[in-house]
């Protein structure tokens, strides 16, 4: 799946992708990053169950919209 970093806060570890296509608003945490994010960022991810619902794992950059 694709999309783009809502919000991240680096400090907290967590934060939003919003789904390309779809609208969809997905958790994510630190541990499912390949790699550092920022607001604004296009990346690839996939989903998995968790207790609380669905979250965004395997989260890698693929461009930056604002560099």
């Amino acid at each position: 799946m694709v999309g783009v970093i809502k919000f991240y806060n680096e400090q907290r570890g967590y934060g939003f992708i919003i789904e390309d296509g779809t609208g969809n608003e997905h958790f994510v945490h630190a541990t499912g990053l390949l790699e550092k994010i920022k607001k604004d960022d296009a990346v690839e991810f996939e989903l998995v169950d968790s207790k609380r619902g669905q979250k965004a794992v395997s989260v890698k950059r693929v461009k930056s919209i604002n560099p």
